[in-house]
């Protein structure tokens, strides 16, 4: 299903549904196509907004994790979201992790699946090396347990990425900016009820970083998925969207008196 991509003063995203906010972030080489089954079961849920990350649009300087955060505070503010349930996946995730550890006031929860901002294996050392199609479209198919889900519109959208210079030097920027900015010692300080969905077989944030996070933040709660590498909400929709909905229906249970 194609969405209408909405415009507010600078801002596109898209916003399906009605209710409480889930916000979701997508990762260095996510489009929106990334949340499609996501988008599709919540907005008969909650009101589903995925704004549109100017991952390769920031001058140089702003390249970094940091400064998507500060864009999604902009954002957030610019459309007066609030008790927002935030996702992300990948360099998303360790966006929604500077966020939430900056503006706790707007956030409900945090959910985060294959989030960096503790280790991860990028693309390699040699990546990107442009014009070279099957190096592409194998290093795409390592982000699944399946490498079928890596279809050819997803490698020639990441091809595509990989062959524009000036969006090489930023994807190179932003992958730097999320291995300098480790979280670790700061991790403590997040309150807010977390969830990690995590699939066992990824191979670039393996599932100690997943038990790592869960050790670290300390209200969170941790799912594996089998067979299931970095972008579960792609690879195994169903399991995902099941163990999303069964957290957020949780967060709204009124709290029982011992």
């Amino acid at each position: 299903m194609d969405y209408e991509i909405k415009e507010y003063d600078k801002f596109k995203f898209i916003e399906e549904g009605e209710g409480e906010p889930l916000v979701l972030l997508h990762g260095l080489f996510g489009a929106l196509s990334n949340f499609k089954d996501l988008i599709e079961y919540f907005r008969n849920h909650t009101k589903v907004i995925v704004p549109m990350l100017p991952l390769l649009d920031m001058d140089i300087l702003h390249t970094s994790v940091g400064g998507l955060a500060k864009y999604v505070h902009k954002f957030l503010e610019a459309r007066d979201l609030e008790n927002v349930n935030l996702l992300g996946n990948s360099l998303g995730g360790h966006v929604a992790l500077v966020y939430t550890l900056k503006h706790p006031e707007r956030i409900k929860s945090l959910i985060l699946t294959g989030s960096s901002g503790l280790f991860e294996n990028g693309m390699g050392d040699s990546y990107p090396k442009r014009g070279d199609y099957e190096y592409i479209k194998k290093k795409t198919e390592l982000t699944f347990y399946d490498p079928k889900t890596a279809t050819k519109e997803l490698v020639d959208e990441v091809y595509g990425i990989t062959n524009n210079r000036m969006k090489v030097i930023k994807i190179i920027a932003l992958a730097k900016s999320a291995i300098r900015n480790n979280l670790g010692e700061e991790l403590s300080q997040i309150q807010k009820p977390t969830l990690l969905i995590w699939g066992n077989n990824d191979t670039i944030t393996p599932p100690f970083v997943a038990k790592e996070f869960n050790k670290l933040i300390p209200n969170s709660e941790l799912q594996f998925i089998d067979k299931c590498g970095h972008a579960p909400m792609m690879e195994v929709p169903g399991e995902f969207n099941a163990i999303l909905h069964k957290f957020l229906k949780k967060l709204n249970e009124p709290a029982t008196v011992a």
